[in-house]
C-alpha cells in the first residue's frame, strides 16, 4: 500500500522553509503530495529510487551529484524505493502559490558545480533547484566543504536588512566519517555592534535553521562536510550581504 506524505516540516519548520527527512525501506512505494498553496523539492540523499518513470542512486553525497523532482503546487511524485533509502523534502508555505506545470526531474548532469573561495574556505557548491527550474519561491542547493575548510564565508548573511532579498534558510549536515564534526556560527550585527551571537556544535544529521543573520561553517581537520541548503522568501532572488569587517579577505594576498 502506498503511502502518502505531505511535507510538514518535521526536522525544521520556519516561516518561510520546511524540511523533512524520510526513510524509506527497500520496496516501499511512497506518494509526496504539495499541497495546493505549497511547492516542494524532493532530494534523494542515498540510496536508489525510481520516479516520474526513471531511477536514481545516490551511493553517498559524496560520491554523486543529487537527483531531486521539483514538485509544484497542487502537484505529487509518486517514489518507489529499490533499497534503503534517505530523502529530503523541503517545502514553502508562504504566500498564494498557484499551480505551475507538471513535476520536473531533475538529474546529476543539470546539477552546476562550482568552486568558491580560497585556501582556508574553499568549498564546492552545487546548485540543484535554481534558475533553470522554474520554482516560485525555493533555491536549494548542496555545499562541501573539504577536511579543515570554512564555507558560508567571508561570513554573509541574506535576511533583507541590508537591501539584499529576505531568506530564511535552513541546513541539513553529513560527515564522511561516523566522528566527524564541525560549527556553525549565527551572530547579528548593528553597526559595529555585534549581537546574539553563539555556536552550534555539528554532527552527522544535524539541522539547523535560520531566519536572520551571518552564518559561517567550519569542518573539523580530518573530516568532509556536507550540507543541504534549502532558501525561501517573498522574492526568489539569492543576494548575499558579507560582513563588512572581513571583505578584506577577497584582496587579501
Amino acid at each position: 500500500m502506498t503511502r502518502t506524505v505531505t511535507p510538514s516540516g518535521a526536522a525544521y519548520r520556519g516561516a518561510e522553509v520546511q524540511l523533512d527527512l524520510l526513510s524509506l525501506a527497500a520496496g516501499e512505494p511512497v506518494s509526496v503530495v504539495a499541497p495546493p498553496n505549497d511547492e516542494v523539492v524532493v532530494v534523494l540523499v542515498q540510496g536508489s529510487v525510481h520516479w516520474l518513470g526513471m531511477q536514481a542512486t545516490r551511493a553517498s553525497v559524496f560520491t554523486q551529484r543529487a537527483s531531486a523532482v521539483y514538485v509544484p503546487p497542487g502537484g505529487g511524485v509518486n517514489i518507489g524505493a529499490d533499497e534503503t533509502c534517505e530523502i529530503a523534502l523541503v517545502a514553502t508555505s508562504a504566500g498564494d502559490l498557484a499551480p505551475r506545470g507538471k513535476p520536473i526531474a531533475i538529474n546529476p548532469a543539470d546539477v552546476s558545480a562550482v568552486q568558491r573561495g580560497e585556501p582556508g574556505w574553499q568549498r564546492e557548491v552545487h546548485d540543484v533547484i535554481a534558475d533553470a527550474v522554474p520554482a516560485q519561491r525555493l533555491l536549494v542547493g548542496e555545499t562541501f566543504n573539504a577536511a579543515g575548510e570554512w564555507s558560508s564565508f567571508p561570513p554573509h548573511k541574506h535576511d533583507g536588512r541590508d537591501g539584499e532579498a529576505a531568506l530564511e534558510e535552513v541546513y541539513y549536515y553529513r560527515f564522511d566519517k561516523p566522528d566527524g564534526f564541525g560549527f556553525q556560527g549565527l551572530y547579528e550585527r548593528d553597526g559595529d555592534e555585534r549581537r546574539h551571537e553563539r555556536a552550534v556544535f555539528l554532527r552527522h544529521g544535524a539541522v539547523v535553521g535560520f531566519a536572520a543573520g551571518f552564518h559561517p561553517v567550519c569542518a573539523a581537520p580530518g573530516y568532509r562536510l556536507y550540507y543541504l541548503w534549502a532558501l525561501a522568501g517573498k522574492e526568489r532572488r539569492l543576494t548575499m550581504y558579507e560582513d563588512p569587517a572581513h571583505r578584506w579577505l577577497h584582496t587579501a594576498p
